[in-house]
């Protein structure tokens, strides 16, 4: 039986075969492998695709967070408000600028930041709030906004996972004063590498953002600031600009293969649900289910792999116990840990596969109704 991947890169390799080689083989012949015309190009057509600001291309999603909470002036004693059911790096990012993470719970059906719960998370020293566009759902950023404001608290969208999404006919990655994105291979806009990018509408900010991102220099190669090495290199710049074009696509294929799962799934196993009024990018296709572990052992015996996004949130791991939450204080995070699980989602998926998915599903439930949040 042939297995059912949770994520595959190899098939969209093949199908971009020849434009992969040509951007590669354009970088080794044009004498010039880092910091030069394709790192240009791609911060160009990406703040095109995004349709506002400037782009800073880094060398990872933890450093365009990093970059960017730098390019804010957010450093030692101050706080930042984020989720603890995200990614390490974005509480790693925070820890990197000497900034003290505090954790809000999320809302049990869509799993983003609470934002009824961000007003008791502010403190005098709270200088950012970093909403976490999870797997490509959208934060309501201008509410977000309206419950901070007049206060002079910054908004860092982490859109790692958020590449396409949308509000109210605006880009995830326009919305607050600075963003972050991750070009990680398996992101829906992945290089063969690590690869990130800082993007704001602030010309401002962009430049200091631009000169953090290598050594605090000037244009003279002067710095003018503490900074970091944190550079996309050309071939990885040459490898997205071949694929950027093709994300339109590729988003329209995840749309395609999360409505089928929509349509067989319904009423079966519950869905992390989309924010109202998003457009929803679709990098992961969610689910809950109390025995989570259960239903993902049964379906590996069935030959389907699948993830777990994420098993355990950030508050409740060693490495983070300094930060004082205890178990029980964000009982959302916490459920959505033991609960979730991902199901294949990936544009060179095929519809048997899909099918074969949801059918694994429904036997392995046995066809038993459940509580359904897909919309």
């Amino acid at each position: 039986m042939k297995r059912v991947a949770s994520f595959d890169y190899v098939r969209q390799y093949h199908a971009l075969h020849e434009e992969i080689h040509s951007a590669i083989e354009r970088v080794l012949a044009g004498g010039q492998l880092v910091m030069g015309p394709e790192v240009d190009r791609f911060e160009k057509d990406f703040a095109r695709f995004l349709g506002a600001g400037e782009c800073v291309a880094v060398a990872s999603g933890t450093d365009a967070l990093v970059v960017g909470l730098r390019g804010l002036e957010i450093g030692p004693g101050d706080e930042v408000i984020t989720v603890a059911n995200t990614a390490v790096a974005t509480v790693s990012a925070i820890r990197q600028v000497g900034a003290t993470p505090v954790f809000c719970d999320v809302d049990p059906d869509t799993a983003l930041m609470d934002l009824a719960a961000v007003e008791a998370c502010i403190s005098e020293r709270t200088r950012a709030v970093v909403p976490v566009h999870l797997y490509g759902n959208v934060v309501d950023v201008p509410k977000l906004i309206e419950i901070i404001g007049p206060r002079k608290i910054r908004v860092v969208e982490d859109c790692a996972q958020a590449h396409g999404a949308g509000l109210g006919g605006h880009m995830a990655g326009t919305l607050g004063d600075v963003a972050a994105f991750s070009f990680y291979p398996t992101k829906n806009l992945g290089a063969f590498g690590d690869g990130g990018l800082c993007a704001s509408g602030d010309p401002e900010l962009a430049a200091r953002m631009r000169s953090l991102r290598q050594y605090g220099f000037d244009r003279d190669r002067v710095s003018q600031r503490e900074g970091l090495n944190s550079r996309l290199d050309e071939i990885q710049a040459a490898v997205l600009n071949a694929k950027l074009p093709h994300l339109p696509g590729f988003l329209e294929r995840r749309r395609q293969i999360a409505a089928r799962y929509d349509d067989a799934l319904r009423g079966i196993i519950r869905r992390v649900a989309p924010q109202a009024g998003a457009q929803h990018a679709h990098h992961l296709y969610v689910v809950r289910t109390e025995d989570r572990d259960g239903l993902r052992e049964a379906l590996a015996r069935q030959g389907i792999s699948t993830g777990i996004h994420y098993p355990q949130p950030i508050h409740r791991m060693p490495g983070y116990a300094f930060l004082g939450f205890a178990a029980g204080s964000l009982p959302h995070s916490e459920a959505l840990a033991r609960e979730v699980l991902s199901l294949p989602l990936y544009p060179e998926l095929h519809d048997e596969e899909v099918d074969r998915v949801t059918a694994a599903i429904r036997d392995c439930l046995g066809g038993a109704r459940a509580d359904s949040r897909i919309v």
